[in-house]
């Protein structure tokens, strides 16, 4: 085993950097925007207990699929599948976290966003994790997860469960369909070496392009509901309308005869430039409400 490198930056890369601060943004934007706004301490508790959740998820998550991460060129150089980690210390890293994680979100926030921060834990490392391994379905089991954070921030902020923040919900929800079909387009063969069971393998590559169209279609009204239910203004309402006309364009782009070879990585471009606008836009709106 090789054991070079610093402790520190192996369990830091455990918790998936990238996606961590993701799911942070998203959950702050969500109790931003809401009508209530939660006190200075909420805030942080709930911020401090959903990371170090979902840093455990993550870490599980590497813990589980670590053969797996081995077999493919983008994830072999992690910590467990190189050998600068022992899987034993992973798994007690992951549960760790998410068992002081999901009872800092409960008692610093309230009990329905340590709730939700509960589901959101199991269902990524219980069943989407394994998941991947059996169906495709496993795409929209790993789309709650992923799309929890805005309405956690939401709930933490209001304590109940609102219209708005499952809207928010449903368009992270919506969203990372056309999203993870277009990473599954262009990294087809390494998923399908490491055992993974995407669209492209169940249904084809035909058949998923279908799909991206039709659920970048869905995103654009979804995405105009929380113009519809007040809680966003005109910046917002022009940004998703037309960042979603064209995700829905490009998606469709896919559907030519004649299409760029480059065609799945720049709709996952322009999957990620969409997200940080739209939430921005949210944001715009909020301040200028205030």
């Amino acid at each position: 085993m090789n054991h070079s490198g610093s402790p520190l930056r192996e369990f830091m890369a455990l918790a998936k950097p990238r996606i961590l601060v993701t799911a942070l943004g998203a959950t702050a934007a969500g109790a931003y925007i809401a009508p209530v706004q939660p006190g200075a301490s909420v805030m942080v508790w709930c911020l401090v207990g959903l990371g170090l959740t979902v840093a455990g998820a993550n870490a599980l998550n590497m813990y589980i699929e670590r053969n797996i991460d081995g077999l493919m060129e983008r994830t072999k150089n992690r910590p467990l599948p190189a050998g600068r980690l022992p899987h034993d210390q992973a798994f007690r890293f992951g549960i760790v976290l998410a068992l002081i994680g999901i009872p800092v979100v409960t008692f610093g926030a309230n009990a329905l966003a340590g709730i939700l921060s509960a589901v959101s834990f199991i269902s990524y490392v219980m069943i989407y994790t394994p998941l991947k391994q059996k169906s495709s379905f496993a795409l929209l089991v790993g789309g709650i997860p992923g799309a929890m954070p805005p309405l956690i921030g939401w709930t933490a902020a209001t304590g109940r469960l609102e219209l708005p923040g499952v809207v928010l919900f449903a368009i992270m929800f919506v969203w990372q369909v056309p999203h993870f079909l277009a990473i599954s387009l262009f990294r087809n063969e390494e998923y399908a070496r490491a055992g993974l069971v995407l669209h492209p393998h169940e249904s084809g590559e035909r058949r998923t392009k279908l799909q991206i169209v039709l659920w970048s279609a869905v995103l654009v009204p979804v995405s105009l509901l929380p113009f519809v239910l007040g809680v966003a203004g005109p910046v917002y309402l022009l940004t998703a309308f037309a960042l979603g006309l064209a995700f829905f364009l490009l998606g469709l782009r896919g559907l030519s005869k004649v299409q760029p070879p480059a065609w799945p990585r720049q709709l996952f471009a322009l999957s990620l430039v969409y997200l940080v606008a739209i939430f921005g836009a949210l944001l715009v709106d909020a301040g200028l409400r205030s």
